[in-house]
């Protein structure tokens, strides 16, 4: 039903961002021109590889297979700490896949019949049971960049409706405490509490009402980097910290968090011997190379044996979501339509003399289609578009 309901763009937005993305591209490339002396294409690997480390010097910090020095983002992205040149060319690289991905495509892809894009759902690409999107892929315009924000500036609501956005709080790491039984995390999370605050408070050893900015974004990264299994090493590279500093960090917030630590090595332990993991309602994700010789492989069977119960838990809180708010929609026969999921957030279109209705009561049919060990919250958002709603 989402996929026939499709979602209405705004087609000449889309044009004059397009113009926008175009424009900065040019700005982009004159100072990547600039920095290198000469012009060059900024879309072939080969030519930039020649101008970063053979003309200017750069040092070289992975090869590809061939032998080639890589060019790729991670790369690129520690060279553009001190040289503005690979600056120039990651930005130019984001706004081109920006405008050749959504802005010059979408208006392609609008039905003609229906003045919509219809996106498709798979339910069986991503080994995470999350629904995949595709033709076009929805789920990946990028939120973070202000670019990427005004794409979805330009998903609208027609006259006389609004764009409702519900999404999960935090969900992931609410599954967390509810896998671990860690007495730090459910606490935090029953008191209703900032669990990235409480972290920082945790792992930094100040007072709550301490807590600096930096120092909630630096637990934030932690939080989540450690859900995905991330190392020392990684830790370190998204702070910009010393490698000793971050291992100093995890092995804080472990002794802070033990039932963290707890269930992180009952679960490496219980995919070694049985070769799967479960989500909480006993969905099975397998994993063929948890006893791969090979270490690369293996580390990273375990880093998905501790994330896959959480991202495959939120996966099956979602689709039970949808399940439970179109049956509420129909049951109450209201003309409001789901249109979009999009990681942990549902997107809907609600006539504006439904809208109190569904604010105040779309909010219980999401938390409470299970019950975990912590409270489920959800946000919702309205707005005339996607950006808007949030």
């Amino acid at each position: 039903r989402m996929e026939r309901n499709g979602v209405l763009l705004d087609r000449q937005l889309l044009a004059v961002q397009s113009g926008e993305l175009g424009r900065k591209m040019l700005e982009l490339e004159q100072r990547a021109y600039q920095e290198a002396g000469q012009p060059f294409n900024l879309g072939s690997p080969k030519q930039i590889g020649d101008i970063l480390f053979t003309q200017k010097g750069l040092p070289v910090i992975k090869k590809t297979p061939s032998g080639a020095p890589s060019t790729d983002e991670e790369t690129l992205e520690q060279l553009a700490l001190d040289h503005p040149i690979a600056r120039a060319i990651l930005d130019y690289r984001g706004l081109a896949k920006l405008k050749s991905t959504y802005t010059d495509k979408l208006p392609q892809m609008i039905d003609p019949r229906t003045g919509r894009v219809h996106t498709s759902y798979s339910q069986a690409t991503a080994v995470t049971g999350r629904l995949a999107s595709s033709d076009p892929n929805l789920q990946n315009i990028p939120a973070r960049t202000a670019e990427g924000r005004r794409i979805r500036e330009a998903f609208v609501a027609p006259p006389g409706h609004l764009l409702v956005s519900a999404d999960y709080s935090q969900i992931e790491l609410r599954i967390m405490a509810h896998l671990s039984d860690d007495a730090g995390l459910l606490t935090a999370f029953a008191e209703e509490r900032d669990i990235h605050t409480a972290t920082a408070s945790e792992v930094f050893g100040v007072p709550l009402d301490a807590v600096s900015a930096d120092q909630r974004r630096m637990a934030k990264v932690i939080n989540f980097g450690l859900i995905y299994g991330m190392s020392a090493f990684g830790l370190a590279s998204q702070l910009n910290l010393e490698r000793s500093a971050a291992q100093a960090y995890i092995d804080r917030y472990f002794a802070r968090y033990p039932g963290v630590a707890d269930y992180m090595q009952r679960t490496r332990e219980a995919a070694r011997s049985q070769g799967y993991v479960e989500t909480v309602f006993g969905r099975r994700l397998y994993l063929p190379e948890i006893n791969a010789k090979n270490p690369a492989r293996r580390q990273g069977a375990e880093r998905a044996a501790i994330n896959a119960p959480m991202q495959g838990t939120a996966a099956d809180l979602i689709k039970l979501a949808m399940i439970a708010v179109q049956g509420w929609l129909d049951a109450e026969g209201l003309c409001s339509k789901l249109l979009l999921q999009v990681h942990d957030e549902l997107i809907l279109e609600v006539p504006a003399g439904e809208l109190d209705q569904v604010r105040a009561e779309l909010p219980a049919r999401m938390c409470n289609v299970a019950r975990l060990k912590v409270p489920l919250r959800v946000g919702v958002g309205a707005g005339p578009n996607w950006e808007a709603a949030h």
